[in-house]
């Protein structure tokens, strides 16, 4: 360990000939020194002869980086990133509009809030959809990212960047309300959306008509107005058992 003092107390000389200067700023002789040293008070900062700068006694100890814990904001690097089968499940189904692509812009440039029952989120507005990827984890070596969904944040920018239609905007939309208030019946928010390609949700493929106040599983034929009504009831169409 470094002496506070910063030396051993004896004076370097450079041999003879040699071109090596002196590194302390204010070199004494040792003869300078002893009359110091014999005048000074015990104790005080001149009692001992200073050899150059003093030592941090802290610099150079080595020290065990502060383990991460969830409250910690997560990291901005995608690759760092394990993606749960639950999201990977989400990739594959119809109207989800997630990909690994958007997964990673929203880490990367994404705002970030904590998620109450998630951990953290990332959320990136893109054309006027929001991409939301929710990430836990985030204190152990293998962070992971759980979920993520769409959302329209601006229905005019969305139809105006010509990344998705005006049945791809429905689609996002009406599956946000759904899972907005699950348990709660929607008729007035399913009615304006035309949703003609089919989405997935708990093992049902939804579409509407404008005016429906329902969504209509086009395997089963049963109506829904909820998210709870969906999902609390098996799909028995002829491709359920597939």
């Amino acid at each position: 360990m470094a002496s506070r003092q910063g030396g051993s107390g004896a004076e370097e000389v450079p041999r003879p000939g040699s071109t090596e200067r002196r590194t302390a700023p204010h070199a004494a002789s040792p003869e300078a020194d002893r009359r110091r040293a014999s005048t000074a008070r015990p104790g005080s900062p001149e009692s001992v002869p200073s050899r150059g700068r003093e030592t941090d006694p802290d610099r150079g100890r080595s020290t065990t980086p502060r383990r991460r814990t969830p409250e910690d904001p997560p990291l901005r690097d995608p690759g760092s990133y394990a993606l749960t089968n639950h999201f990977r499940e989400r990739l594959e189904q119809p109207g989800r509009y997630v990909s690994t692509r958007t997964v990673t812009e929203a880490i990367r440039r994404g705002q970030l809030r904590w998620n109450r029952t998630d951990g953290w989120r990332f959320a990136l507005v893109d054309g006027g959809i929001r991409f939301v990827v929710v990430v836990s984890d985030t204190e152990t070596d293998s962070p992971v990212v759980v979920t993520g969904w769409t959302e329209v944040a601006d229905r005019e920018a969305a139809l105006e960047a010509g990344r998705f239609d005006p049945v791809d905007v429905d689609t996002i939309a009406l599956r946000a309300a759904l899972s907005e208030t699950p348990e709660t019946t929607i008729p007035d928010r399913i009615r304006p959306r035309t949703v003609t390609r089919p989405f997935v949700v708990g093992g049902h493929r939804l579409e509407t008509e404008p005016g429906e106040p329902f969504v209509r599983c086009v395997e089963c034929g049963c109506r829904f107005r909820s998210k709870e009504a969906i999902t609390s009831r098996r799909c028995r169409g002829p491709s359920a058992g597939r």
